[in-house]
């Protein structure tokens, strides 16, 4: 299964309802790495800013967004680079 950001970039947006987000495809960059399958899909950014981060340490935002993902971990996705703010962080 090859993700695209505009996958995750609709399935953040219906579950954290952010004031920003971007998701970047950065799998180019890890081409012919372990976890980097041919296709590409594997490897993001996502930048998000949210009132649901308010009062969670950056561990606990982290885990909310792998959350959101662990059915594309087990089919491909890689990793994400996560920046997860609050609005009143940015």
């Amino acid at each position: 299964m090859t993700l695209t950001s505009n996958q995750l970039h609709l399935k953040l947006q219906s579950i954290f309802s952010p004031e920003h987000l971007e998701v970047r495809n950065d799998s180019h960059l890890h081409q012919g790495h372990a976890g980097a399958p041919p296709g590409g899909g594997s490897h993001f950014t996502v930048i998000i800013v949210a009132k649901i981060f308010e009062g969670l340490s950056r561990i606990e935002r982290h885990r909310l967004v792998y959350a959101a993902f662990d059915q594309e971990f087990s089919k491909g996705l890689h990793a994400l680079k996560i920046i997860a703010k609050t609005p009143t962080e940015v």
